[in-house]
């Protein structure tokens, strides 16, 4: 993992429609530095993709291990076959039905794209995001981005600007300042390259509806704990608390052990019992739930949690996404 470095910014917080934003951001990408932005899915910490300087201040700055890729994002098909080598009739198909928005395709990587984004594979992973901004700093740009979350690695996902600011301030010049993200996870990731395309990451785009667009695709098989990644988010701790968090607890019963430093949250309404804010119900069904969920985690480690216990999910596969961020997150603690 690469070791951070001193503190050398003073990081400036400016409104996405400020006027000007959008070419500052695009005039310090061009000078090789950071800008965090908001996507419809997390916050990205954005950096030129195709200089291999600017996208090594990425892993500085997160403390991201070198085996664990980046997504190249784009704002069109042509930019991102720029980025590939092979354009399939199945990138064909699912940009079709999925572009712009949050489903990242893996693709054998082209020359443009400095071997530090994939660790030196011969893959790369390309998305055209769907949210204002980012596509207004690319159209502004003019060239592909790196933007994998803007927090330290393997913490919890920025869906807010001050989340950014709590654990990348110091380390980055700009965050733009969106507002929340609309959607809440990360993206779906999805290997063209092998004879069934397969699930890298589940996300907001399901099996189901990848499956009505191309036929047969699976999942991919456990975490990864050495070695590269295929993928981001396939390492088996990922987006975690600082505190301990606990899935699959009965909140009730949960509520009855707590101390002032436990933290629950469900899908319900807190018993009477219950005093304070160490209660958080979220919404029943999975967007609802996955738009407030990282916003949950970083309010509880903001309130000294030292403890989180997260009612079990229900069955089904809307819910794959959410269970395996909270999976990952609940991990090695």
């Amino acid at each position: 993992m690469t070791e951070p470095s001193e503190q050398p910014f003073s990081t400036e917080i400016q409104a996405a429609d400020a006027p000007g934003a959008l070419g500052r951001a695009a005039e310090l990408l061009g000078q090789g530095q950071l800008v965090a932005l908001p996507t419809e899915t997390v916050y990205g910490l954005a950096a030129d993709a195709r200089s291999a300087g600017a996208v090594s201040r990425i892993f500085e700055a997160k403390g991201r291990p070198a085996g664990n890729p980046l997504i190249v994002h784009v704002d069109s098909i042509e930019m991102a076959q720029r980025c590939v080598a092979a354009w399939p009739s199945a990138a064909g198909k699912l940009t079709k039905a999925f572009w712009p928005g949050p489903l990242s395709l893996v693709l054998p990587k082209a020359g443009l794209i400095p071997d530090i984004v994939t660790d030196a594979g011969a893959k790369v992973a390309v998305l055209a995001p769907e949210q204002p901004l980012i596509r207004g700093v690319l159209a502004e740009f003019g060239l592909p981005l790196e933007a994998p979350s803007a927090n330290r690695s393997c913490r919890v996902s920025p869906t807010r600007a001050e989340h950014v600011v709590d654990q990348l301030g110091g380390r980055i010049p700009l965050v733009l300042d969106g507002g929340a993200c609309g959607i809440g996870i990360e993206s779906t990731v999805l290997d063209l390259t092998g004879d069934t395309p397969t699930i890298l990451r589940p996300g907001s785009i399901s099996l189901g509806q990848l499956q009505y667009v191309l036929g047969q695709v699976e999942t991919a098989g456990p975490a990864i704990d050495t070695g590269p990644a295929k993928s981001p988010g396939q390492l088996s701790r990922h987006y975690s608390p600082r505190a301990k968090l606990i899935l699959g607890s009965d909140p009730t019963a949960a509520l009855g052990q707590a101390d002032e430093t436990t933290h629950i949250i469900a899908r319900e309404p807190a018993p009477s019992a219950c005093q304070g804010g160490q209660w958080h119900q979220l919404p029943d069904d999975p967007d609802g739930f996955a738009k407030e969920l990282y916003d949950t985690l970083h309010r509880c480690d903001r309130a000294g949690a030292e403890l989180i216990q997260v009612q079990s999910l229900p069955d089904g596969p809307e819910w794959d996404a959410l269970r395996d961020r909270l999976t990952r997150a609940s991990t090695g603690m």
